[in-house]
């Protein structure tokens, strides 16, 4: 399957849910770095008043959601990188937002990365993942994913226990019913999750046994 079929036919929340438990890689200069997503928030475009692209909006800084499913949308928030997948075809301005990885290739580097932070702080939010995988530019914003160093394993999948669908954070509670729509999706359990409380981890991380 090709990340363009992976990332169009279906709706942008469904795409969203299928990303947990797969692989998301950075192969640089440092080597290979990443884990297994295991938090990710969709936006729904034109219509979803939380979407950079809400109403239409359209300029240089968000050109990447308007790419073909499968194009990168890196931006930025102070000092910050996140790193977005654009959904559905072309002009249709539909992605997801990935917030967190359980990490698995280069610890030590992603760690020395954040300055030293470990464990799950290393990864648990989408600013901090970003710094991890040793990102300071959006130098490959509106790359497609197969000609970048990112890559994403659709080949193989950890099955997730139970994924909790609830709502996205940081929406402006503007707007009650966006800032309340279950567009998060997160292995339920899993301790590198954003705002995982200890009391709610699970022993095995939230993935099912083989």
């Amino acid at each position: 399957m090709t990340y363009y079929d992976f990332f169009t036919g279906r709706p942008t929340a469904e795409i969203c849910q299928d990303l947990l438990g797969r692989a998301l890689t950075f192969e640089g200069p440092q080597g290979k770095l990443g884990g297994y997503i295991v938090e990710a928030e969709a936006y729904l475009g034109t219509k979803d008043r939380a979407a950079h692209s809400y109403g239409g909006r359209r300029s240089q800084a968000n050109e990447g959601l308007y790419r073909p499913g499968g194009s990168l949308y890196i931006y930025s928030q102070r000092q910050y990188f996140f790193f977005d997948v654009a959904c559905q075809e072309e002009g249709e301005p539909q992605g997801v937002l990935v917030r967190a990885i359980e990490p698995v290739w280069g610890i030590e580097q992603m760690e020395a990365n954040r300055g030293g932070k470990s464990g799950v702080l290393l990864t648990n939010g989408p600013g901090k993942m970003m710094q991890a995988l040793g990102i300071d530019s959006r130098k490959w914003d509106l790359a497609k994913l197969e000609d970048s160093p990112f890559a994403i394993d659709l080949t193989e999948q950890k099955a997730a226990k139970e994924i909790i669908a609830a709502p996205r954070i940081g929406i402006s509670q503007a707007d009650p019913a966006w800032a309340k729509e279950k567009l998060r999706y997160y292995v339920a359990g899993n301790p590198y999750v954003s705002d995982m409380k200890k009391k709610d981890y699970d022993q095995g991380y939230g993935w099912a046994k083989v």
